[in-house]
C-alpha cells in the first residue's frame, strides 16, 4: 500500500513547485539555521546542507514503497520549475528521505522537499528557495521561507550552545517501557537467546547469515536542542554521514549508493571489532585480529555479494577495492569495500536503493530467509533502523546511507510523561551478522560498541 500526503496540493494532484538556486559569498554555520526541536540535516566533513521549513510531505508504506517514491517523485520533478546556475550535486530541487526496513513495517517511509536548502559543497556555498506555485484555490501562494533575501545573504541563524544541553541516560528498551529493572537482564538474555537460536539453525544450513539487533531507549527532555547531538556527530565522526530526517537522528559510515552524473558509487561494511584508543598497541591488535579473522572476511563476502549482485543489472563497469580494508572509526574498526560503476541505464538513486536493500550487511544471506527470521526473532519492529535514509535531486542522482548507529524521536507534539519524566522517547537500535562460528557474548559487545555513537551524542 502506498499512502501519499502532499502538503496543499489536491488529492491526485502533481504539486507544481518552484525551486530557485543561488549562490552564497560566504560559508554558512549549516547547523545554525535548523530547527532545534526537528532538525534537516546532511552533513560530512566541508560537505553537507540543513532544510528549513517543509513546503511538501510525501509519505509511503508497503514492499513498493522506494519504486512509488521514485515515480511520484520523478512527476513532480518533471512539473517543476528550477532555475538552478549552481549546478552542483544537492542544487536546484532536492527532497530528502527516510525509509523503513521491512516491507511489513507501519513506520512511515517519507520524502520531504524543505521551503529552503542552505548548502555547501568545499569552498562553494549556496541557498535554495523552494515554493508551490498554486494553491488548491488556484491562488499564487506566497513567497516561501526567507523569500526577499539580497543576494548573497541568509536569515539570522542561532548558534549551537552544548552547554546547554541535560544529556539522555539510555536503557534497554523493554526496561524503560515497564519500569522495571530485572527487565534489563531479560533483554540482553532474549538477544543472547537469539544468537544462539541463529546460529544453530546457521550450523544446521538453513540460511549462511542473519543480522540481529536489540535495542536502548531513553528519553529526551522537553524543548532540548537537537542540534547539539548532531553538532558532536559531525565533529566526531568524519568519515560517516551524520543526519536528521524526520526526527531520525544518526551517523552512518555505510554508503548504500551514490549517483551523480552517471557515476554510481557504494561502501560495504561488514566485520567489526571496538576500538582501544587508550591503548595504541590493543587497538592495532584489534584491527589486525579483524583483517585475520576467517569468519569476518566469510561474512564481508557475503555482504559485498549482495551489493554487487544487485547493481549488476543497472550499470556498468563495476569494480571494487582488491581486498577490504579496515576503515578506523572512533568508536569501532569495520572491513569495508568501496564499489564504483557507471550508471548504464536510467534510473534514478531511489531506484537503486530499491535493488540494493536490504543488502546482506543489514539482513542476512539468502535475503528472503534472513529477513523472514529476523522478523520471527527480534521482537520489535525496526522501523527506519537499517533502511534508507538521505536525498534525491530533480534529475534523479541522490546519495542514500543505511540507516545505521541512529535513533529515532518521537516528534516534538509526542513529548508526554512515558516513566522518566516528561519528554520525547528516544529509541537507538544497533545489531551484528551472525554466522557460523558466532558468539553471543562477543554479538552482545559488537551492539554496545555500535550504541557508542548515540549513547555518546546524547550524553550530558
Amino acid at each position: 500500500m502506498v499512502m501519499t500526503e502532499v502538503t496543499g496540493s489536491p488529492a491526485g494532484e502533481v504539486p507544481r513547485l518552484s525551486a530557485v538556486t543561488r549562490g552564497l559569498s560566504e560559508m554558512p554555520d549549516l547547523l545554525a539555521f535548523a530547527d532545534p526541536d526537528s532538525p534537516l540535516y546532511w552533513n560530512r566533513g566541508d560537505r553537507g546542507c540543513v532544510g528549513v521549513g517543509e513546503v511538501l510531505r510525501l509519505s509511503f508504506t508497503g514492499a513498493d514503497r522506494f519504486v512509488a517514491a521514485s515515480r511520484a517523485w520523478r512527476e513532480i520533478a518533471a512539473a517543476a520549475t528550477v532555475h538552478d546556475p549552481v549546478g552542483m550535486p544537492g542544487s536546484g530541487l532536492v527532497a530528502f528521505g527516510a525509509f523503513a526496513f521491512a516491507d511489513e513495517s507501519p513506520a512511515e517511509s517519507v520524502l520531504i522537499v524543505p521551503r529552503m536548502l542552505i548548502h555547501r559543497h568545499r569552498g562553494t556555498a549556496w541557498v535554495t528557495e523552494v515554493t508551490l506555485a498554486r494553491a488548491p484555490s488556484g491562488e499564487a501562494l506566497g513567497e516561501g521561507v526567507g523569500s526577499g533575501l539580497g543576494e548573497g545573504s541568509l536569515p539570522v541563524g542561532r548558534p549551537v550552545d552544548p552547554a546547554a544541553w541535560n544529556g539522555v541516560e539510555f536503557f534497554p528498551a523493554p526496561e524503560r517501557e515497564n519500569g522495571e529493572g530485572s527487565l534489563a537482564g531479560s533483554e540482553i538474555g532474549a538477544y543472547l537467546d537469539g544468537v544462539s537460536e541463529a546460529t544453530a539453525r546457521v550450523v544446521a544450513g538453513e540460511l549462511e547469515k542473519v543480522v540481529l539487533s536489540r535495542q536502548v531507549a531513553g528519553e529526551v527532555r522537553a524543548g532540548q536542542d537537537l542540534r547539539v547531538p548532531l553538532l558532536r556527530l559531525s565533529e566526531r565522526y568524519l568519515d560517516c554521514w551524520t543526519f536528521a530526517v524526520d526526527n531520525l537522528i544518526g551517523a552512518s559510515p555505510e554508503t548504500l549508493v551514490r549517483s551523480t552524473n552517471g557515476a554510481v558509487s557504494a561502501r560495504v561494511l561488514a566485520g567489526t571489532r571496538g576500538r582501544h584508543p587508550e591503548d595504541p598497541a590493543r587497538d592495532r591488535a584489534a584491527r589486525d585480529e579483524l583483517l585475520r579473522s576467517a569468519k569476518e572476511q566469510h561474512e564481508h563476502d557475503f555482504a559485498v555479494q549482495s551489493v554487487v549482485s544487485a547493481l549488476s543489472p543497472h550499470v556498468s563497469e563495476l569494480r571494487t577495492s582488491d581486498a577490504p580494508f579496515a576503515l578506523q572509526l572512533p568508536n569501532v574498526w569495520h572491513l569495508a569495500t568501496d564499489l564504483g560503476a557507471a550508471l548504464g541505464a536510467e534510473a534514478t538513486a531511489l531506484e537503486l536503493v530499491d535493488a540494493l536493500h536490504p543488502t546482506a550487511a543489514v539482513a542476512g544471506t539468502p535475503t528472503a530467509d534472513a529477513v523472514a527470521m529476523i522478523a520471527e526473532l527480534e521482537p520489535f519492529d525496526r522501523g527506519r533502523y537499517s533502511g534508507a535514509v538521505g536525498w534525491i535531486d530533480a534529475d534523479g542522482d541522490g546519495e542514500w546511507v543505511i540507516a545505521l548507529r541512529c535513533a529515532q524521536l518521537a516528534p516534538p507534539s509526542e513529548a508526554s510523561d512515558g516513566g522518566l519524566g516528561p519528554g520525547r522517547v528516544i529509541v537507538a537500535t544497533a545489531g551484528g551478522g551472525i554466522v557460523e562460528g558466532s558468539d553471543p557474548q562477543h554479538e552482545l559487545g559488537e551492539t554496545v560498541s555500535k550504541f557508542r555513537p548515540i549513547t555518546e551524542a546524547f550524553a550530558k
